[in-house]
């Protein structure tokens, strides 16, 4: 099969980390990652925004999470609904002023399919099958059990909203019963990998001779840390000496890659009581948060296994060579210690929830019927040399893994990128490689935003990718912000807002010279900080941002 016109294959994983594959360096067993690499391109400067819905919509959209819909998450907005409440940009939707990339690509005559998570829009009016994509099986909410084992949504005394929302399924533009729909070995990753196999061998004679875009967003490794005993097995003892350990191991291996400065050193990890050091647990601890980690690998590995998948039946419908293939993460990896929830408080906290429904005993963990995370430290070892993890705007919460298989266009095989790109430059990449033009200021009668992003057609085209700079590394301006987390950036120099420090203010890094953003430099260099600040009020005009509330 040929076509004039490639192909796309969008891969995501959830809240995976950038070191935690072995093209980057990781000691968990990845072959077919390992392959699209050693074939493409690996970029070490690839941005998100520092969460997984507000990235997805950016991804579809090409432009701000502020202006598509998602300048805070769902789940944080029906905390504070009155605060949100009629706010352009706010909707927790992938809203209208956008024109998304599968509605443009159908448009122009490509099959659009989708196999996995969604997170951005909850009802039939913002699915899937409303935004573009002519075939689709899709989990709609953020998170939530790998085998589809939900008790907790029978139960009318608890609600966590990013655990109960009912209605998680849909194939087409019809709702599934998780409990009645799906198989009985129902597993996310291998499910939404047979699905999507499924679509591309169902297609009609008349489907074939269109090109495809296809997306596969799995919903591992988010928590819950789930996988078999087996696959678990072969990771047994390979984490017993802790995440400090691990994140050494794998700088070492970053550096010896190229994939980061020989120079370059981890952050100190970030200990609280509810994340002591290492050597402060007792063995018993110390085998149970192993195992988490264990687990996680056995995930990351089954991720990769079913990649395979879909690369070799790509292979074997002679398209592969034709298809364009890119492998992102959707932020940093989950540092979150969930211990410390509540959220919502009373009989409807996530502990309760575990408490009443899940058995956490180490020998447990793992199964269906189990409910864990990993917490900081070890995400920490995910996201080294870079500093901070998920839902934070330093490195480490916003830079991720990103990996391009597409003969016809690419450096040599086995390139390394470090030019700075972001997930907003896919769409305007996609369309320019499909020879189609967004709409413009108006779509389907409506008025859309332009896209911010920028093509990287020619940095790819280039011998050796960083001949082409793609955003212009001293004059482009890049900002982000989610939860209060507010960064700006124009080439190599950085200024973060932490809410979390003690006196909120701006912190300034060079990013060449401190990759780990360990020094803030504000006060030696006020010229540059006040001038970044200017540029962040220059985004926020354009974005809509609002502030955001304390939840």
């Amino acid at each position: 099969m040929s076509q004039k016109r490639p192909n796309f294959l969008i891969i995501i994983a959830d809240d995976l980390g950038f070191s935690d594959t072995s093209p980057y360096g990781s000691e968990i067993n990845t072959p077919a990652l390992n392959a699209l690499a050693q074939e493409g391109l690996r970029m070490t400067n690839f941005h998100t925004a520092s969460a997984c819905s507000p990235t997805r919509s950016m991804l579809f959209s090409g432009t701000d999470n502020h202006i598509a819909g998602l300048g805070c998450m769902w789940e944080h907005m029906q905390m504070r609904k009155d605060y949100f409440k009629g706010q352009p940009g706010y909707e927790g939707y992938l809203n209208h002023r956008v024109a998304a990339l599968p509605e443009i690509l159908s448009d122009g005559g490509y099959f659009t399919v989708l196999s996995g998570k969604w997170h951005l829009g909850l009802t039939k009016e913002f699915a899937p099958c409303s935004r573009g994509f002519k075939k689709n099986f899709t989990f709609l909410p953020g998170s939530g059990n790998h085998h589809a084992y939900e008790p907790q949504l029978h139960d009318a005394d608890s609600w966590f909203c990013a655990l109960c929302t009912d209605g998680h399924w849909m194939e087409g533009d019809k709702f599934l019963n998780h409990r009645t729909d799906l198989p009985e070995d129902f597993f996310s990753t291998v499910s939404f990998t047979d699905k999507l196999l499924n679509f591309f061998a169902a297609r009609s004679e008349e489907e074939k001779e269109q090109p495809f875009f296809a997306c596969l967003p799995f919903t591992a490794p988010h928590w819950p840390l789930q996988a078999s005993k087996e696959r678990i097995t072969k990771y047994a003892g390979m984490y017993d000496d802790g995440p400090d350990a691990l994140t050494q191991r794998r700088l070492a291996r970053l550096k010896d890659l190229g994939l980061t400065q020989k120079d370059a050193k981890a952050p100190p990890p970030v200990a609280s009581a509810m994340t002591p050091e290492w050597n402060d647990l007792s063995p018993d601890d110390k085998k149970r948060s192993a195992k988490t980690m264990e687990i996680y690998a056995a995930m990351v590995e089954q991720i990769d296994e079913n990649i395979g998948r879909v690369v070799e039946y790509l292979k074997e419908s002679d398209e592969l060579d034709n298809t364009f293939i890119l492998f992102m993460s959707d932020n940093g990896a989950e540092g979150a210690a969930m211990e410390a929830l509540p959220i919502m408080g009373g009989p409807s906290t996530m502990a309760n929830i575990i408490e009443k429904y899940y058995d956490n005993s180490t020998e447990n963990l793992g199964n269906k019927d189990s409910f864990i995370w990993y917490g900081p430290r070890w995400a920490n070892a995910g996201t080294a040399p870079s500093r901070g993890v998920k839902g934070t705007t330093f490195e480490g919460g916003i830079r991720c893994p990103c990996i391009i298989r597409y003969p016809p266009l690419q450096p040599q095989p086995g390139s390394i990128s470090n030019s700075f790109v972001t997930v907003m430059d896919i769409l305007p990449t996609v369309l320019e490689l499909a020879g189609l033009e967004h709409p413009g200021k108006t779509y389907r009668g409506r008025e859309v935003a332009l896209p911010r992003g920028k093509s990287w057609v020619p940095h790819l085209a280039s011998k050796k990718a960083d001949d082409v700079s793609i955003h212009g590394e001293n004059t482009h301006i890049h900002g982000w912000e989610l939860f209060g987390h507010r960064a700006i950036r124009q080439g190599n120099w950085k200024a973060v807002w932490d809410p979390k420090l003690e006196n909120e203010r701006w912190q300034l890094f060079n990013l060449e010279k401190d990759p780990s953003e360990q020094s803030d430099v504000a006060d030696t260099n006020s010229e540059v900080l006040d001038k970044l600040v200017l540029f962040w009020d220059q985004y926020v005009a354009e974005t809509g941002m609002i502030p955001s509330p304390s939840f």
